[in-house]
């Protein structure tokens, strides 16, 4: 059967074939340390209970209809005033598009900025930049970054490749790396983005910056949260964000997400939304409205929600670097935000026991998935190379009492193999 372009090349999400094959593992009564899904167990991490009672309260109202195309006034009204006392950001209601989760949002951005052969900027390890870009048919300008810049793309990197392009996408605190830009970087790649548009003429296209700040709310220790208008005003007319309430209260399957940026932008995104239809669900925009103004207890929420992630993350970071220590090919960024770590495991030209030697990266990923049990994501999965030994680690589903008993296998596994 031959079909569209797009059908014929489009590679389908990587991750979600890896849980798959993890599911049926489980299924079939296997103990698997799962560390691979970017979700969370509702046993371990619930929603907000002033959320979860919003939402049932607003079933209960018969809030069933449709929403606005645009999201809801009452909830872009409430995320206007979120952004103020979060951020400090300025943005009216006509600003804000509403969705069901970042996707649409991003995918709808992409659409409404890119023809065909444009160049789309984005760095690797990032999620799903490669796929959108292939989904409009841009032009890859793929930037890549390093365990010397914890993964984080730099001004130096992108700034060659500005001239005639029509995209940049940035993502802070990183998904996959759970790590951050700094005020300087972030700085740097924003000046960048205002010279190039200063250069066009008043007939060329502008160049346009999407941050996701999807994890912004998560963050460990020191590390601090920068966002391109605050760090450069003038950022404002070309910069897009793509938010959420997804990452920040455990709520990946109640489907509320937020764009803001400049209204003519926001407008053109709205137009393709009234067309996809993939908008929040009415009752869950009705109790997100109410619970974005509940400061004491979203800040409650976070303090213990931010805490036991960074317990799993530091655990867990811990015991790599005693790995380390120990002698042992693997390694670990310390974790700054999110809810990721950032690992190596470098396994390859290895033999296993039975004198069989572990080829490449992908050979790395199943031994270590068949002998320890433990589940992790391949930086390849995020548009890096094939054999890099780089992983991302997801502890939104990891209980606390698994993770000795996680390295316990893992070291076995390792201890096994011979150069």
């Amino acid at each position: 059967m031959q079909l569209s372009h797009l059908a014929e090349t489009l590679i389908g999400s990587e991750i979600v074939k890896l849980g798959g094959d993890i599911r049926e593992k489980i299924r079939l009564g296997e103990k698997i340390y799962n560390f691979t899904v970017g979700d969370f167990d509702p046993a371990i991490f619930p929603i907000p209970k002033a959320l979860e009672d919003g939402i049932a309260a607003a079933y209960r109202s018969h809030f069933t209809n449709y929403p606005a195309a645009e999201g809801n006034l009452d909830l872009r009204e409430s995320i206007a005033a979120f952004l103020k006392e979060r951020e400090d950001l300025e943005y009216s209601p006509d600003e804000i598009l509403v969705a069901g989760g970042g996707r649409p949002l991003i995918y709808s951005l992409f659409r409404i900025l890119a023809d065909p052969g444009d160049k789309i900027i984005y760095a690797v390890p990032s999620w799903n930049n490669n796929h959108y870009t292939h989904f409009v048919q841009g032009t890859h300008i793929v930037v890549e970054a390093g365990p010397e810049n914890n993964f984080m793309p730099e001004a130096s990197a992108i700034e060659p490749h500005l001239k005639g392009a029509t995209l940049v996408c940035l993502c802070s605190p990183q998904n996959p790396t759970g790590t951050t830009l700094t005020e300087k970087d972030l700085a740097a790649i924003c000046d960048g983005i205002l010279s190039e548009n200063a250069r066009r003429g008043p007939e060329e296209k502008k160049l346009y910056l999407m941050y996701d700040q999807m994890y912004w709310h998560l963050t460990y220790g020191d590390i601090r949260h920068y966002n391109p208008v605050s760090v450069r005003p003038a950022m404002r007319d070309y910069t897009i964000f793509i938010d959420a309430i997804s990452k920040v209260f455990a709520a990946t399957g109640v489907r509320v997400g937020w764009s803001f940026g400049p209204a003519a932008v926001i407008n053109k995104m709205k137009a393709i939304m009234t067309h996809i239809g993939s908008w929040a669900p009415m009752a869950e925009q009705k109790a997100t409205a109410k619970f974005l103004l509940q400061k004491e207890e979203i800040d409650t929420y976070l303090k213990g929600f931010r805490s036991a992630v960074a317990e799993r993350l530091n655990r867990i970071y811990k015991g790599f670097m005693d790995l380390k220590q120990e002698g042992y090919s693997v390694d670990a960024i310390a974790p700054q935000a999110a809810i990721y770590l950032t690992i190596k495991i470098d396994l390859a030209g290895k033999k296993t026991a039975a004198g069989k030697p572990i080829e490449d990266q992908p050979g790395v990923t199943d031994y270590i998935l068949n002998e320890a049990k433990l589940a992790v994501v391949p930086f390849s999965a995020f548009g890096a190379g094939k054999n890099s030994p780089w992983y991302r680690l997801s502890v939104g589903t990891c209980k606390l009492e698994d993770i000795d008993e996680m390295f316990e296998k893992l070291r076995e596994a390792i201890k096994k193999l011979e150069d």
